[in-house]
């Protein structure tokens, strides 16, 4: 059997007359959804008593329902008054958050109502550049799932200078995927916006590479002062929007906003303060779009894109323009609202059925049922049994020598640290300049200071070997360690721990498995999840992944960490405020000066 991709849905240009002999009931459809409700989000009202022809995979009409003959040929799908609305478009995520391939994504998103996504694989790009790349849109063609890139456009995050990463990906390179690949839908969120700010040279060539090829330009800002120089050198989005007052900003300069919706225990749940631009600053919301951004493998399941259109009404928006949000406001900024984001005549027969609360029940993608009643089909499952495998130098990525030093020297005598502060919600770290005052060990030390703990960054792709010295505050550790190979943007490994020993068992764990997560404790590991692929990805189904994350989540916790391992993650990423770490040392943002760990 052929894996369903969107390749298997013929382009409309082949299929015209073929849809309008069933348009005009010349022709029988392949398939009939009838008795059904169509929530319509191009008038945003509900239309009752409705069924939709497919032929093809496409939407041949949509006609009063009991129009087709039952003796027609064509299948039969009674949806007794259900709500049949287009699947959800996900305008910007990242595969490799969920710790999965995209092919072990798409079942979790299907479960959600979600067929089509736009990823940015920049996590992968940082690691194996172009290549690594191309590996990800390969694994997309063979996911169930319309997949479309939005091209990596900033690795390394902030160049050579401040990290060390495994890909560089020029203006060169970028134009070439653009040009290699048709699912190449956008230039990826643009995140060196101080850069870009500045007029840096290498930053607007690679806007020039998506410009001039007529692709938008995703977006990635921080601060109101930097959002007219955004706009005006061609960012037409952002998901950054964190308060009604930045996101009026962007809709004012010409932005679509993604407003992001996550678990409401982490930092990733912006869209309740955000959206109230639309709900109570009076903005219209048609260049608004619902996004979810990153996601842990459980919370997938969890906190789909139907849950954050669903939160949307929760925060005021009417339930019929929520789901327009995640559908074809999407599709429409990306200029795809032909193809998805709505039932409409000769579109793809990416369907869902809601119950009344707008929680999915069945999916059909391009017209072929996928999941139905909660419970994925033999059809979806044989096509998630036969998932892309990635060659053998994507299970090669983790390179550093044994004896790399873990924790700083101890300096002599009285000084002065710059130390990472963490503060709930986590994603801005504090940089705390802080008398010093070391004992005669780093054992002695550390005792008197139980706020503190070591926090180190080690380049593992075997370029230079270099290895960044921290001290983190509020962490919560109070002893163990815990490490993870996802240390965005440059996905160096990143341990943090009080106890060097448990430290060293973190790091040689994850060498072991080239790449992954994991939690130490009392020199045993108590948790792990395995990611061999680029160190990023997992290689198994995602409700395997999904159980490995809840167990290293509660060790997590176990462990006291104030900071969920995401956050931790984000620790050296060196475009958020106000302190960061990477392999190169302590990196102040946005001043982008390295800053050494102690100074007198």
């Amino acid at each position: 059997m052929q894996p369903l991709t969107r390749f298997s849905v013929a382009p409309l240009h082949t299929l015209t007359r073929q849809l309008a002999a069933v348009a005009m009931g010349r022709l029988a459809p392949d398939r009939v959804l009838t008795g059904a409700r169509i929530l319509s989000t191009y008038t945003e009202r509900i239309l009752e008593g409705r069924e939709v022809w497919i032929s093809g995979g496409r939407i041949a009409a949509v006609k009063p329902a009991g129009t087709c003959p039952r003796d027609s040929g064509a299948v039969f799908t009674d949806v007794r008054g259900g709500l049949l609305a287009p699947g959800l478009v996900d305008p910007h995520i990242h595969i490799e958050s969920s710790m999965m391939t995209a092919c072990a994504y798409a079942e979790a998103a299907l479960l959600s109502g979600v067929t089509t996504i736009f990823c940015d694989s920049h996590e992968i790009g940082n690691v194996c550049d172009a290549a690594g790349v191309e590996w990800m849109l390969e694994d997309a063609r063979r996911a169930p799932l319309n997949i479309f890139l939005t091209v990596p456009s900033t690795v390394p995050a902030t160049g050579p200078r401040f990290e060390t990463a495994g890909g560089d990906l020029t203006a060169e390179k970028i134009g070439e995927l653009f040009d290699r690949w048709p699912e190449a839908a956008a230039l990826g969120e643009k995140m060196d916006f101080v850069h870009v700010a500045m007029g840096d040279e290498r930053s607007h060539a690679i806007l020039a590479a998506a410009l001039k090829r007529g692709k938008p330009v995703c977006g990635h800002i921080y601060g109101r002062e930097f959002v007219a120089a955004g706009a005006a050198s061609g960012i037409t989005d952002t998901h950054e929007s964190i308060d009604p007052e930045i996101a009026s900003d962007f809709l004012e300069a010409g932005l679509w906003i993604f407003l992001r919706g996550g678990n409401p225990a982490t930092p990733w749940h912006s869209l309740p303060l955000a959206i109230q631009a639309v709900t109570r600053a009076g903005a219209n919301p048609k260049r608004v779009c619902v996004c979810t951004d990153d996601r842990d493998a459980d919370d997938l399941f969890l906190f789909g894109l139907d849950w954050v259109v669903r939160e949307a009404v929760k925060a005021g928006v009417t339930p019929l323009t929520a789901w327009s949000m995640g559908s074809l406001h999407p599709a429409t900024r990306y200029g795809m609202d032909g193809e998805f984001g709505a039932l409409g005549h000769g579109r793809r027969a990416d369907i869902v059925l809601l119950d009344d609360a707008l929680k999915p029940r069945s999916t059909w993608y391009g017209g072929v049922p996928v999941v139905d009643e909660g419970r994925i089909t033999p059809v979806l499952e044989a096509a998630l049994s036969d998932r892309y495998r990635y060659p053998a130098a994507a299970y090669r990525t983790v390179h550093f020598r044994d004896d790399v030093p873990l924790i700083p020297a101890l300096p002599p005598g009285p000084c002065s640290a710059n130390i990472l502060r963490v503060a709930l919600p986590g994603i801005i770290t504090f940089h705390d300049k802080a008398p010093f005052e070391p004992a005669a060990t780093w054992k002695e030390t550390l005792a008197a200071r139980p706020d503190l703990c070591f926090v180190t960054v080690v380049e593992r792709h075997g370029k230079n070997g270099g290895v960044g010295h921290g001290l983190l505050k509020d962490f919560g550790l109070a002893a163990g360690a815990v490490a993870s190979t996802v240390g965005h943007d440059a996905h160096n490994l990143i341990v943090a721990g009080r106890d060097e020993a448990d430290m060293r068992l973190a790091v040689e764990t994850l060498k072991r498995c080239q790449g992954g997560v994991c939690v130490v404790r009392d020199g045993r590991v108590v948790a792990l999840v395995e990611m061999p692929v680029a160190g990023l990805l997992s290689d198994k189904r995602a409700g395997d992944v999904a159980e490995e994350t809840v167990a290293l989540k509660k060790a997590w916790n176990d462990a006291g960490c104030t900071l969920p391992y995401m956050g931790f993650n984000l620790l050296p990423l060196s475009v958020i405020p106000e302190v960061r770490i990477t392999d190169k040392g302590l990196v102040t943002v946005p001043g982008m000066e390295i800053v050494p760990l102690f100074q007198a």
